[in-house]
């Protein structure tokens, strides 16, 4: 019976916001917006930490591979989403769909790889002081880069060869604002059971895996910092990753609200305004995190611009 109605989709259509038309203009503005401001600021961080010699740092490498990634990681799915505000109905190819999906889930893995490999470095700097630079040479933080984007990429490729096998009996109604696992999952009515036990194995290595070492590394941070004896020392040693610590926090509580249960979730609305979130405004709100805590990064950058090295960027950034 099942065999009888499987369909091959060769489209989807995405849902993204029903509203009305002038409605549809505004959150066009407001994401196409947003859009080109992460893209400035995150070019911003890039430059300054390619041009400033005092920042050539593992710390800052770190900050400016994230900076390159998020640049990625909004064009990923803001593009697609800033033409469905415009264009209905808002189609994309199944191949288009799984290739957002890789890049998209990709990126994001990668995220949590540098998160972790960020916590590392925090925990070197904050507990082994006088070791950090045998510990953390540039080489040694160009290979946890080098690997965090290598294990984000293969991993995320066996996930979505297994997403992409599941049978679909139909409906090509994607209700979201772009290609994800749950609302891709959601349409499946065969295989999706095999994909839906990859995903999760394999979450649990990508996901879990560097969540606990970033645990880890701040559950040994605070011990540490708990037994600086001066309260001046305490709160100096807690602010160089106080920053990173707030970009963690807001990153995997909603990637965890979004993928513990991929299928369970049964509101997809609330499901599309989470997705805004971790994939359109925590990549505008991570560098203005750093930029605000960090007061190095912000006179960097203060000079950077004063310099002329870019001077339309100039007061676009803390």
């Amino acid at each position: 019976m099942w065999k009888k109605n499987i369909t091959h989709i060769s489209e989807f259509i995405l849902v993204g916001f029903p509203t009305s038309p002038w409605l549809q203009v505004l959150l066009f503005l407001l994401f196409f917006i947003t859009y080109l401001f992460v893209l400035l600021e995150n070019l911003v961080i890039i430059f300054t930490v390619w041009v400033t010699g005092s920042l050539h740092k593992p710390m800052y490498y770190f900050l400016g591979t994230m900076s390159f990634l998020e640049v990625w990681y909004i064009s990923v799915t803001v593009p697609k989403m800033l033409a469905g505000f415009l264009l209905r109905p808002n189609i994309i190819t199944f191949l288009g769909c799984m290739i957002q999906l890789y890049f998209f889930i990709s990126l994001a893995c990668t995220e949590c790889m540098l998160l972790a490999a960020m916590a590392y470095d925090r925990y070197v700097a904050i507990c082994w002081p006088l070791r950090y630079p045998v510990m953390m040479t540039t080489g040694f933080c160009v290979q946890l880069i080098i690997s965090s984007w290598v294990s984000g990429f293969t991993i995320c490729m066996v996930k979505v060869y297994f997403i992409s096998q599941v049978a679909f009996c139909g409906n090509n109604i994607l209700n979201h604002i772009f290609c994800d696992v749950s609302p891709i999952l959601k349409l499946a009515c065969m295989g999706f059971s095999v994909a839906e036990m990859i995903d999760f194995v394999l979450a649990i290595i990508i996901l879990v895996s560097p969540f606990s070492v970033t645990v880890i590394s701040y559950v040994l941070i605070v011990s540490t910092i708990l037994h600086i004896p001066s309260a001046t020392g305490q709160r100096k040693a807690f602010s160089t990753c106080a920053s990173h610590l707030a970009v963690v926090v807001v990153f995997y509580t909603a990637v965890i609200f979004i993928y513990v249960r991929p299928r369970a979730i049964a509101s997809f609305n609330s499901n599309k305004l989470i997705s805004v979130i971790y994939a359109v405004f925590t990549p505008m709100l991570n560098p203005i995190i750093y930029c605000l805590r960090n007061k190095e990064v912000k006179g960097a950058i203060r000079k950077t611009m004063a310099n002329g090295g870019a001077p339309f960027f100039r007061g676009s950034l803390c």
